[in-house]
C-alpha cells in the first residue's frame, strides 16, 4: 500500500482533521481540503471529483505524514481537438447567440467562477483542477476563418470571454486570442470580450482599428479594489489597479468599453459598487453592467470552503444575504433573475447601481456594433470561381 493514499470512495469521509474558528460543524466537504502549501496561489481549496464520476479519489495521510511529499499543483496544458470554434446558445436573457473559448479551465483561479463545472463534463475537478489543467485551442483562428467562409453563415456579435477568461496568462505566449482577432479583422465581423485581464490592452492596435468600423467592445471585470482581497479571490489575475490602466488605455485608443461589477457578493465586496463604477468612468469607461454572484452545482461548495477558510466570521452573514436574493436557496438558474436576483437587498443593489451610473454619466448611449463590413473569408470548402 502506497504511504500516500488515494482510495476510491462512494462517499468522502465526513469529519474534518481541523476547521476553521467559527466554521460550522456539518461541513463534510471541509475534510477534502488541500493542503494549503499544495495549492499556493490557487483558489480552490480542493479537488473533489466531478459529478459525473463514479468514483470519488480523496488523498488522505495514513499515519506517515507522507502527504508533505506530494508535489504542489502544477499548470498543465493540453490540446482540445475539437472540430469547431463558435458555440451557440439559445439563453433568453443574454445578448449574444454565439461565443468562442479558446481555452478550457482558467488559470486566474477566481473561486467564484460560474464556469467551473465545465470541468465535469471532461472527467476532472471544478475545483483545483479548472485551475490546473487547462486546454488550448491551437487551430483556434483557422478553425474561425473556415466557419465564417461557410455559405449560409449569418454574422452576429460573437462574444468571447464569457465562459473562460481568454486572456489568462497563457495567452501571453499562446497568442490565440490574437489570432481569432486579425481573423474577425479580416473579415468584417463583430466582436465583444469579456476579461478581468489587463492583457487585453496588447491587442489595442487591432481592436482599436475594429473600432473605428463598429466592430470591438470590450468589458472589464473590476470584482473589487482591494488587492488583498483580489489575491485571495482571483488569486492568478491581475490587480484592480492594472485593470483599471487597461481600461483607460483601451478608452484612449478609442474602444469603446465597459466596467463590469461582477460578481456583487454581498457582505463581502457589495460596499465597493460606487467606487469600482467611479473609478471605471475615470478610466474612460462609458458603459457599467454588474452582475449578482451565482453558484450552480460544484461552485456552491467551493466558494463556502473558500469563504470559511478565509472569512469565517463572515460565513453566516454572506449566504443569508445570497438566499434572501434568491428565493430561499443558495442559487436560482431562473432566466431573467438568475443575473440580478429578486427581494429587497437584490433590488437595493440594483438601486445604487442605477444611481451611480446616472450621477457618473455612464450609460448614457450605449455602443452597437455592426455586420455591415462582414466579407466572407475565401476557401473553408467553397467552390473558388474560375474567372
Amino acid at each position: 500500500m502506497s504511504r500516500a493514499s488515494s482510495h476510491a470512495l462512494k462517499h468522502p469521509p465526513v469529519k474534518a482533521p481541523s476547521k476553521p474558528a467559527g466554521a460550522p460543524s456539518d461541513f463534510p466537504e471541509l475534510s477534502v481540503a488541500i493542503e494549503g502549501a499544495r495549492r499556493r496561489g490557487r483558489g480552490a481549496q480542493s479537488n473533489v471529483s466531478g459529478r459525473y464520476e463514479a468514483e470519488a479519489r480523496v488523498a488522505f495521510d495514513d499515519g506517515w505524514q507522507s502527504l508533505d511529499d506530494l508535489p504542489p499543483f502544477k499548470t498543465i496544458v493540453a490540446q482540445d481537438t475539437s472540430r469547431k470554434v463558435i458555440t451557440r446558445n439559445e439563453s433568453p436573457d443574454i445578448g449574444f447567440d454565439r461565443s468562442i473559448n479558446p481555452y478550457r479551465g482558467c488559470e486566474h483561479g477566481c473561486v467564484y467562477c460560474f464556469a467551473r463545472p465545465t470541468h465535469a463534463f471532461l472527467g476532472l475537478s471544478p475545483g483545483l483542477d479548472f485551475e490546473s489543467r487547462l486546454f488550448v485551442k491551437p487551430d483556434a483562428p483557422a478553425l474561425l476563418e473556415k466557419e465564417l467562409a461557410v455559405t449560409g453563415y449569418e454574422p452576429r456579435m460573437i462574444a468571447i470571454g464569457t465562459n473562460t477568461d481568454p486572456y489568462q496568462p497563457i495567452e501571453r505566449d499562446r497568442k490565440i486570442m490574437r489570432g481569432i482577432l486579425e481573423v474577425l479583422e479580416r473579415a468584417g465581423h463583430p466582436v465583444g470580450i469579456v476579461t478581468k485581464s489587463a492583457l487585453v490592452a496588447r491587442d489595442a492596435d487591432i481592436l482599436a482599428r475594429m473600432a473605428k468600423r463598429n466592430l470591438a467592445k470590450v468589458a472589464i471585470s473590476v470584482t473589487t479594489l482591494d488587492p488583498g482581497l483580489a489575491r485571495t479571490m482571483e488569486p492568478r489575475a491581475p490587480t484592480p489597479a492594472r485593470r483599471l490602466e487597461a481600461l483607460k488605455r483601451l478608452s484612449d485608443a478609442g474602444v469603446p468599453t465597459t466596467v463590469m461589477v461582477a460578481p456583487v457578493i454581498p457582505a463581502l465586496n457589495d460596499a465597493e459598487i460606487e467606487r469600482i463604477l467611479d473609478a471605471g468612468a475615470h478610466a474612460g469607461a462609458k458603459e457599467a453592467s454588474y452582475v449578482l454572484l451565482r453558484l450552480p452545482l460544484e461552485v456552491r461548495d467551493l466558494f463556502r470552503e473558500w469563504l470559511l477558510a478565509n472569512y469565517p466570521d463572515r460565513y453566516r452573514h454572506v449566504f443569508t444575504l445570497i438566499r434572501d436574493m434568491r428565493g430561499g436557496r443558495d442559487y436560482d438558474s431562473q432566466w431573467g433573475t438568475r443575473m440580478k436576483g429578486t427581494g429587497p437587498m437584490a433590488w437595493m443593489i440594483g438601486r445604487r447601481f442605477e444611481i451611480a451610473c446616472e450621477k457618473l454619466g455612464l450609460n448614457k448611449r450605449r455602443s452597437k456594433l455592426t455586420t455591415d463590413h462582414f466579407v466572407r473569408p475565401k476557401g473553408g470548402g467553397q467552390q473558388l470561381s474560375l474567372f
